[in-house]
C-alpha cells in the first residue's frame, strides 16, 4: 500500500512517530546515564570543596587544576575530617552533608521553613579549615562556590562557579587570578562579621592590602562582581551564629 507523502496526515503521523522515537531514546539515555551523572556531580562538589581549602593540582600562577576524579574521593576522606549539618540550634554530623543542595535550603529559609546548612571541617599541614558553601545570583543566572576560613576569620581559599555568565567577563570569577585574590582577606570589619566586596576603584590591583574587606573588580563585569559580593555577605550572615562559635578573636 502506497502512502501519499504530500498528504498532511502523513506529515503529522511521521512527525508524531519521530517525536516518540527520539523521546524514547532520550529517556533511555537519561536513565542509563543517571548513575554516572550523579557520580560526576559528587566528584565535582568534592573537588570544589577541596580546592577552596587549597587541596588541588595548581602549579605556579597558572590555571585552576582540581584533584583528578580518580583520586578525589580518597583525598576528600583524607582532608575533610568532619561534615556538619546546622539545623536551627542543632548541629549534627552527616558524612554526606556535601550532597545537600544549598539553593533548596535557602528557598526554605525564605519561606520561613527549617533548613539544613552544611559545614565542612578540613585539616591540612596542622591547620584547620572551616568551609561553607555559597549560592547567589550573577548577571544572567546562578553563581555558587565555597569559602574556607580559619579561626581568625581569614580566608584560606575560595572557589566560584557560574551557570551562564559572559565569557571573558563575568565568567572570569572562576579564573585562578581572581580566586587567588581572596586568600588572606578577612571577613571581619570592626570586629564584626562582614564579608568581602568585589570593588571597583579598589586601588589595590596587586591585592597587597588584606584588611580592607575588598578585592579588585573584574573589568567589564560589575553586576557579576556585585553578585559575588552579595553572595559572600549573605552566606556569612547565614552562617553567622556558627562562625561566632569558632572565631578566636
Amino acid at each position: 500500500m502506497a502512502f501519499n507523502k504530500e498528504n498532511n496526515s502523513y506529515t503529522i503521523a511521521f512527525a508524531a512517530i519521530m517525536v516518540i522515537i527520539v523521546g524514547s531514546v532520550l529517556a533511555y539515555l537519561a536513565s542509563a546515564l543517571s548513575g554516572k551523572i550523579a557520580e560526576n556531580e559528587r566528584f565535582e562538589k568534592q573537588q570544589n570543596i577541596l580546592y577552596a581549602m587549597g587541596v588541588n593540582e595548581n602549579e605556579g600562577g597558572g590555571s585552576v587544576n582540581f584533584v583528578p576524579t580518580d583520586r578525589v574521593e580518597a583525598e576528600f576522606s583524607k582532608y575533610i575530617t568532619e561534615q556538619l549539618v546546622i539545623n536551627g540550634d542543632q548541629i549534627t554530623q552527616n558524612d554526606e552533608a556535601y550532597l545537600i543542595d544549598l539553593k533548596k535550603q535557602i528557598a526554605s529559609i525564605k519561606k520561613g521553613e527549617t533548613a539544613e546548612l552544611p559545614v565542612f571541617i578540613g585539616e591540612k599541614g596542622g591547620n584547620k579549615y572551616y568551609i561553607i558553601p555559597m549560592y547567589g545570583k550573577g548577571l544572567w543566572d546562578a553563581i555558587w562556590g565555597f569559602i574556607a576560613l580559619n579561626e581568625n576569620m581569614v580566608v584560606q581559599g575560595v572557589y566560584f562557579d557560574h551557570k551562564s555568565e559572559t565569557p571573558g567577563l563575568g565568567a572570569n570569577i572562576k579564573q585562578r587570578y581572581f580566586l587567588d585574590d581572596f586568600i588572606g582577606e578577612s571577613i571581619l570589619s570592626n570586629n564584626q562579621l562582614k564579608g568581602i566586596a568585589v570593588a571597583k576603584g579598589n586601588n589595590d590591583p596587586e591585592n597587597n592590602i588584606k584588611d580592607d574587606n575588598e578585592v579588585d573588580a573584574l573589568a567589564g563585569a560589575t553586576i557579576t562582581g556585585n553578585g559575588v559580593s552579595a553572595m559572600i555577605r549573605e552566606s556569612v550572615n547565614l552562617y553567622k551564629d556558627y562562625l561566632e562559635t569558632i572565631r578566636v578573636n
